[in-house]
């Protein structure tokens, strides 16, 4: 069985097909998804989705390149929409550098605001953080994201850095990067990392694994994924499998 935690079916890119590829995952062994929200629209239709599918999940908050028009009244429909039964996080939330906009201290801004919804509802985080790594980290420990728990998405930076969020209970979110060749960091991340720290994600319909690299993305990919860990750890690809399963589920909260 395998768990993506994190995907984004609600992109227009899947308008064609969606029922169809979200109709195959489970005969192809893919027994969970969470979707989750970029911005306001996005977490709604997120929502919808997971009225539609029984086997999928959602997470509800927006991104840091989304964050210039936000509003108080936009806080006050994410605090409600994160009261919903099958809404298990609050994401994706951080701070991304790497466009230069918005500005640092608007991102800095909403995303403390999503980090306090998160603490009020008793939800984990899904955290994105691109060239930003000092700045996320910081803010995390002054809001005490530790009390929140939850997964650094698309890791992207040093062992000593992963090491610092396990220590604060996050889980390592490994997706389609993993496999590419020029990946050197990411797979001595995934080496030294326990995995009962990791958990899988394929962020579709963005970075397809190796094979796959230019294409769009889907949780049908994942088995690729799980044997490049394999692979590194050198384990049997049914343990990676499992473990990142109950990974999943501690993550989201889920009993079964």
């Amino acid at each position: 069985m395998i768990f993506d935690t994190h995907t984004h079916y609600d992109d227009e890119v899947f308008d064609d097909d969606r029922e169809k590829i979200l109709g195959s995952l489970k005969e192809n062994q893919i027994e969970r998804i969470v979707n989750v929200g970029a911005d306001i629209a996005s977490s709604k239709m997120t929502i919808a989705l997971t009225e539609e599918y029984s086997f999928l999940y959602g997470a509800v908050g927006v991104h840091p390149s989304e964050t210039k028009e936000l509003t108080d009244q936009d806080m006050n429909w994410i605090r409600e929409s994160s009261k919903l039964p099958k809404i298990v996080a609050i994401g994706e939330i951080g701070l991304d550098y790497y466009w230069g906009e918005p500005e640092k201290e608007i991102q800095k801004k909403w995303f403390r605001e999503q980090l306090k919804i998160a603490r009020e509802e008793s939800l984990p985080i899904i955290i994105h953080s691109r060239e930003a790594a000092q700045d996320t980290l910081e803010i995390m420990k002054q809001e005490h994201a530790e009390e929140m728990g939850g997964v650094i998405h698309c890791f992207s930076y040093s062992i000593e850095m992963a090491r610092e969020y396990i220590q604060m209970g996050f889980y390592i979110g490994i997706g389609g990067v993993v496999t590419f060749k020029n990946a050197k960091k990411l797979k001595e991340v995934v080496k030294q990392i326990p995995l009962e720290r990791i958990v899988l994600e394929t962020d579709c319909p963005y970075l397809a694994p190796e094979g796959r690299r230019g294409e769009r993305n889907c949780s049908l990919y994942l088995p690729r994924v799980v044997q490049e860990i394999a692979n590194l750890k050198q384990i049997e690809e049914n343990m990676v499998r499992e473990q990142t399963y109950q990974n999943a589920l501690h993550l989201y909260r889920m009993d079964c």
